[in-house]
C-alpha cells in the first residue's frame, strides 16, 4: 500500500445524470485511491464508461434489484483481499452495502436508507442501522480496523444542519436518528470530520435543490466517513469538497497514513 491512502464518498443522485454533467472528470486530477458512490441508480451495464480517464483496478458494483434506484459502487486502486456486495443486513436488496477487506482495514461504502416516506420506511431504517453497527461490532472483535462511509441519511448535532430547531420532527434529524450516531460513537467510531476539524461551522454535503438552498448554504452534513478509534492515529486529514456540484450532494473524504 501507499504512504497516504486517500478515500472519497459521493452521493451522486444518478451515475448517468452525473455522468451527462461530466460531473466526475475531477477524479482524474484528485486522484484517490478509493472512489466510493452511493446512489447510483443503476445496473452493472449502465455504467458509463466516460465517467472519468482513470483506470481503477478494480470495481465492485451493487445494483438495487428495483431498477433506477438505490446502489452503490467502489472504484479502486488496490485490491481488496474480500469483497462482500450482497449483505444480509440489506434484506430489502436496494444495493445499499459493499464491504471490502483491504488487510488493513474493512472498508464499509453504505447508501442508508431515507426515513421520511411513512413510519414503516423509519422502522426500516432504524433495524438497517442497528443491525450494521451489530455487524460492525464483530468484526471488531475479530480485531479489524473499519472504516464507515456513504450518506448515513442523518445529521448528528444540532451544528450539522442550518436549521435544527424546524427539523426537529423531520425523519433525518429525529431524537431516535440522532440517539443512534451517538450509540455509533460511543462503540468507538470516530466522525473523522469533527475529529480534524473540531465544532466548524457551516460544513454541510447536502442541500435541497428548493429555494436555492446551495447558493445561500442552507444545507446539512449527513454524508460522513466514521473509523473505529485504533484508526485515528494514521487519521492524517478528512475533508469536504463542497466546489464540487452535479449532485444534490457534495463528495467527503479522508487520507490514511497506512
Amino acid at each position: 500500500m501507499s504512504e497516504s491512502i486517500e478515500i472519497i464518498s459521493w452521493n451522486v443522485n444518478g451515475i448517468r445524470a452525473v455522468a451527462n454533467k461530466g460531473a466526475l472528470k475531477w477524479i482524474d486530477e484528485r486522484q484517490p485511491d478509493i472512489l466510493c458512490l452511493q446512489e447510483i441508480k443503476a445496473l452493472p451495464e449502465q455504467i458509463p464508461e466516460d465517467l472519468f480517464e482513470t483506470n481503477f483496478s478494480t470495481l465492485s458494483i451493487n445494483s438495487a434489484d428495483k431498477k433506477g434506484y438505490s446502489g452503490t459502487a467502489v472504484f479502486s486502486q488496490l485490491t481488496p483481499e474480500y469483497t462482500n456486495n450482497r449483505h444480509d443486513i440489506d434484506l430489502a436488496r436496494e444495493g445499499r452495502i459493499i464491504e471490502q477487506d483491504y488487510g488493513d482495514f474493512v472498508l464499509f461504502n453504505v447508501y442508508f436508507p431515507n426515513g421520511q416516506k411513512d413510519e414503516e420506511r423509519l422502522a426500516l431504517k432504524m433495524k438497517f442501522y442497528d443491525d450494521f453497527l451489530n455487524y460492525c461490532d464483530k468484526l471488531r472483535d475479530e480485531g479489524k480496523s473499519i472504516v464507515i462511509c456513504g450518506d448515513v441519511n442523518t445529521a448528528h448535532k444540532e451544528i450539522d444542519l442550518k436549521n435544527p430547531k424546524a427539523n426537529s420532527k423531520t425523519s433525518g434529524f429525529l431524537p431516535i436518528e440522532r440517539e443512534w450516531m451517538d450509540k455509533l460513537v460511543e462503540h468507538g467510531y470516530i466522525d473523522t470530520f469533527r475529529y480534524v476539524h473540531g465544532d466548524k461551522e457551516e460544513e454541510y454535503s447536502w442541500w435541497s435543490y428548493r429555494s436555492g438552498a446551495r447558493a445561500k448554504n442552507v444545507g446539512w452534513r449527513i454524508d460522513y466517513f466514521f473509523i473505529s478509534d485504533d484508526l485515528t492515529e494514521v487519521l492524517e486529514d478528512a475533508f469536504i469538497l463542497q466546489e464540487v456540484t452535479g449532485s444534490d450532494h457534495c463528495p467527503v473524504g479522508i487520507r490514511l497514513a497506512l
